[in-house]
């Protein structure tokens, strides 16, 4: 039987919202315990360049901004648990929290577990993940270097891996089923950009279909 915890306010999700809400309670003296989950940083942490956070000009990378985050939380003395949260009992106090290396129960709660990726729903994107099929272009790119790839989006996230693919790739499509991208103006003029130097190509709603042969 796993190791059973009880904590005054306990925080799961360690992105940007999990350590701005551990900060602020830490210097509350609520004392909180930060679970990191599986994906430690969240989702900046696949990020090249993050250029609209306040006070750096220069912009910055994604996992730097996560690990200054982390070590401002610790600055407080947040407590930081490496652990994934797989099952919840939210019905009555204290909740009751089961993770892969213990269960914890908990007065106060704050989720913050942030986004994931978002797939097509088709059978062959689990078959050929890491295969070909990936959701992170900073983190698989390299094994893509010279050839063609598609990115499927028109968001902030869809439009940057592209610009990041267009300096290692042959080829970059974008598939969008809109005619309009919804990312940031800025991005998306410079994947227009990139267009008009054939480094991207951008296909608006398109129709996908499964190939059986």
């Amino acid at each position: 039987m796993s190791e059973v915890r009880h904590v005054k306010l306990l925080i799961l999700g360690s992105g940007p919202a999990g350590y701005s809400a551990a900060v602020y309670a830490a210097r509350a003296n609520l004392n909180p315990v930060l679970i990191t989950g599986i994906q430690q940083g969240g989702q900046l942490t696949t990020t090249t360049e993050v250029e609209n956070w306040p006070g750096d000009p220069e912009g910055l990378t994604g996992p730097d901004l996560m690990d200054r985050m982390q070590k401002h939380a610790e600055k407080f003395d947040t407590e930081i648990i490496f652990d994934h949260i797989n099952k919840t009992d939210l019905s009555k106090r204290p909740f009751t929290l089961t993770g892969d290396q213990a269960t914890y129960t908990c007065d106060a709660l704050i989720i913050c577990t942030g986004a994931s990726a978002k797939y097509l729903g088709m059978e062959s994107e689990t078959a050929f993940m890491g295969k070909g099929v990936s959701a992170c272009a900073t983190c698989d790119g390299f094994f893509y270097r010279n050839q063609k790839v598609a990115v499927v989006g028109g968001g902030n996230t869809a439009v940057e891996e592209a610009l990041y693919l267009s300096n290692i790739a042959s080829e970059v499509h974008v598939i969008h089923r809109r005619d309009s991208f919804r990312s940031e103006k800025i991005l998306a003029d410079r994947l227009m950009e990139k267009a008009k130097k054939r480094q991207c190509h951008f296909t608006p709603r398109p129709t996908i279909r499964r190939n059986f042969r």
